[in-house]
């Protein structure tokens, strides 16, 4: 009867192990996604693009929003929100709960952070910047796209990665994007251009031309020579990418960037198609990397004076223009 007993205590005892220990566990849990604290002060909290959500956890905890970064992750998996997190600059109250702050995150950003990519015309970067701000919970927004296509200067709009507030204006994103751009690009390499007689402007032109016909670093500098060996034996550049820019918008593609025809060549009448006239055109056609930037600059010495790219995008040069001939036979 003794052995019977004991062994009847230790069920009961399991029992309570086996129900009691979620409830006690869901109770810690609890309390974890409680507020830090009942005062009220705000954090600035800045999430980057493509930052795994292990770390924005993490840097919360470092930064005592939340008791938890183990909880808090927990928590945005049940309510299904990780994906949702928005990357961006934001002021965080320090008395929320766990589940009170995820929920901001999904919304809550004063700064948005807007990545331009090399080689775009200042329509495209219209387009980006109204995608993101332009937003069902954007009440703040005043950004317009006609005013930056008007006061954005073509060719010195920096393409990078910019942290943008909410109720940023044209001119306002103007005036960061150009000041990245005097930042990062130096006049010292700017006034480069000189040895191959070329202003700062053109340097930036040339610049524009090379990030559209260019497919990698190494292709920039001798698609750069190329292209200054065309100017000094005063001949047409013959640049596909001037005439796409001439042509402007393809609606039934939609894209500023569409196909060019032999007889684009010529009945594309504009002084930006370098099929029909000699030298640079007026201005820049796209927004140029650093990278596009420097070999402008700074040239490759080559003896080529032709080049194209084949189906899988590898480069291929020639010195006159039966190589070229060969070469599109062969290649295209």
């Amino acid at each position: 009867m003794k052995r019977r007993g004991n062994r009847i205590k230790l069920l009961i005892f399991l029992i309570i192990i086996v129900v009691g220990a979620p409830l006690i566990l869901n109770v810690y849990y609890n309390q974890l996604l409680t507020p830090v604290t009942t005062q009220i002060s705000y954090k600035r909290f800045v999430i980057t693009p493509g930052q795994p959500f292990t770390q924005i956890a993490n840097n919360l905890a470092k930064e005592k929003l939340i008791k938890s970064a183990l909880a808090f992750r927990l928590l945005a998996a049940q309510l299904g929100i990780i994906n949702k997190i928005q990357a961006g600059d934001f002021s965080l109250p320090t008395n929320l709960s766990s589940q009170e702050l995820a929920r901001l995150l999904t919304h809550g950003a004063l700064d948005i952070w807007i990545t331009f990519p090399e080689g775009q015309r200042l329509e495209q970067q219209a387009q980006i910047i109204d995608d993101k701000l332009n937003t069902s919970d954007n009440d703040q927004y005043r950004f317009n796209k006609n005013q930056y296509i008007a006061q954005a200067e073509e060719g010195f709009m920096f393409p990078d990665t910019y942290l943008i507030p909410k109720e940023a204006s044209a001119g306002a994103i103007v005036q960061k994007l150009r000041n990245t751009f005097d930042n990062k690009v130096s006049k010292s390499l700017l006034l480069e251009g000189i040895k191959n007689n070329l202003t700062q402007n053109e340097v930036i032109t040339l610049a524009s031309i090379i990030e559209r016909e260019s497919r990698s670093n190494e292709e920039r500098p001798i698609i750069a020579g190329i292209l200054l060996n065309r100017l000094k034996e005063e001949m047409p550049l013959q640049v596909d990418a001037t005439v796409q820019y001439a042509k402007g918008y393809d609606a039934a593609n939609a894209s500023w960037w569409p196909q060019v025809t032999v007889d684009n060549y010529k009945n594309v009448d504009s002084s930006y198609n370098t099929y029909l006239h000699v030298g640079l055109p007026p201005g820049p056609i796209s927004n140029p990397g650093l990278e596009s930037i420097r070999a402008a600059a700074e040239p490759a010495n080559t003896p080529y004076l032709y080049y194209l790219h084949d189906t899988n995008g590898k480069v291929h040069y020639a010195k006159t223009g039966e190589e070229h001939q060969q070469n599109i036979q062969k290649y295209l």
